[in-house]
């Protein structure tokens, strides 16, 4: 047995392979800051020790496991190497542990963890499978057979992985503090292709991903004709969505997913492409799929007097886009009211007019400061500059969320990257203020 320190363990994969290791029967701590973040609930409930930063917490006999987000004169790091412990930033330990299972990478400039998270859950249900997800989520199954797991782009992390199976699920410009252009991220994804053993399950809609080529099968999946994988006679009603996928124009199955957007049935075609193609029964596909509990912050639902708050990462305008869309499927006839926080003055900058055309698409849009991050706090551009791009915009700050009650029977969507969660909870508390005051009037 392993005893592994991770240094940043409140990371999203951090905590997510921090449980997978704890599960597996290793002794694991970590350290991080002291500020609460959610993805320490579930370390916590399995009662792994958190401490904060301190030299002190390096022991003779430790593994440690450092998060990419922290540099190598890390006080903790600085105290392993003096000790001669072995030393791994995540995403080379990551690209090690994979090689035991059949691994399944899954990658894209959007959609990955909604798609990890509902390949843990549906190929799970056949095999035992232990899996990775960015929404802060591990789980480690003795004797697993797959090991599912969130592949991110940024930094080309994912090419320390050379998995059996790539889920790609599309190519987009994002990271503008990183990649140069369109074409630099490509020529990213191209290189992981490389590394893949087995196969690829691509979406065959992504002018980009049709680029791709690999030393193993890709399989191509979406809604265009053209596709290995093809969903058609699509359904929305108040169960979801369902579908029918024909393989190579030939009728396989008619499936019904949880959610309402065109991004949902794709993400839901690479989980059934992967599935089929590992020749997991039709009928555990379909049952799975109907179960989906969804991830965190990804469309988190919650209901709130007569109105409904959404909690979601959409971060990018082709995320936007997405969540409205779906919103509008769902919600037919209700307004969408679109509170976002952008995220690091790079990304807003470089998609400024992006960010305005998704968010025109709300019925009412409100705009809170632009959320720095660790390696850029500060920026040319302002809130202002993204409220010029779209009519009637309001700004929001924490104290003026009380504003959102005017809209009676709407459908607040809390987005963004950042710490939105605390407009939201800003709210709720708000609501609930005035709901006791007139209480007690009353």
């Amino acid at each position: 047995m392993t005893h592994y320190h991770f240094v940043g363990i409140k990371g999203t994969g951090m905590s997510a392979l921090a449980q997978i290791l704890h599960d597996m029967k290793h002794e694991v701590q970590g350290s991080d800051v002291e500020k609460y973040f959610f993805t320490q609930q579930a370390l916590d409930e399995r009662g792994i020790t958190i401490l904060p930063f301190d030299k002190n917490n390096i022991k003779q006999g430790q593994t440690i496991i450092a998060g990419n987000a922290f540099p190598d004169d890390n006080e903790e790091l600085v105290a392993a190497r003096e000790l001669g412990l072995p030393i791994y930033r995540y995403h080379h330990f990551l690209g090690d542990f994979v090689k035991k299972y059949t691994g399944v990478a899954v990658t894209g400039s959007h959609g990955k963890t909604s798609t990890t998270g509902l390949l843990a859950h549906v190929i799970g249900g056949a095999e035992p499978t232990s899996f990775l997800i960015g929404d802060g989520t591990g789980r480690g199954v003795a004797d697993s057979t797959y090991f599912v797991f969130e592949a991110c782009e940024y930094r080309r992390h994912f090419l320390s992985y050379e998995p059996a199976y790539g889920i790609m699920t599309n190519i987009d410009f994002d990271h503008p503090d990183y990649y140069k252009d369109i074409d630099d991220v490509i020529s990213a994804f191209q290189q992981m292709a490389m590394q893949v053993t087995k196969g690829i399950i691509a979406c065959g809609d992504d002018q980009y991903l049709q680029q791709i080529h690999a030393n193993v099968p890709v399989v191509f999946y979406g809604l265009g004709d053209h596709n290995d994988f093809q969903a058609s006679n699509i359904q929305r009603d108040e169960n979801g969505t369902t579908f029918d996928v024909f393989v190579r124009n030939t009728f396989y199955h008619t499936f019904t997913i949880t959610g309402y957007g065109t991004h949902n049935i794709l993400n839901a075609l690479a989980v059934i492409a992967l599935c089929h193609y590992e020749n997991v029964d039709v009928d555990v596909i379909a049952d799975r799929l109907k179960t989906f509990g969804g991830v965190k912050r990804r469309y988190s639902e919650k209901p709130f007097g007569d109105q409904v708050l959404i909690d979601d990462y959409a971060h990018h305008p082709t995320e936007i886009s997405a969540t409205i869309e779906a919103t509008k499927y769902k919600y037919k006839n209700r307004d969408v009211v679109a509170i976002f926080q952008p995220h690091t003055f790079t990304r807003t900058k470089t998609f400024l007019h992006e960010f305005g055309e998704s968010l025109r698409k709300a019925d009412y849009v409100y705009l809170c400061d632009i959320f720095g991050s660790a390696r850029e706090n500060a920026g040319s551009l302002s809130i202002e500059d993204l409220q010029k791009q779209i009519p009637n915009a309001m700004l929001l700050s924490e104290e003026e969320v009380g504003i959102l009650e005017q809209h009676k029977d709407g459908i607040l969507l809390f987005m963004g990257a950042g710490d939105i969660q605390k407009f939201q909870k800003s709210y709720e508390k708000t609501v609930e203020g005035h709901q006791g005051k007139s209480t007690q009037i009353g």
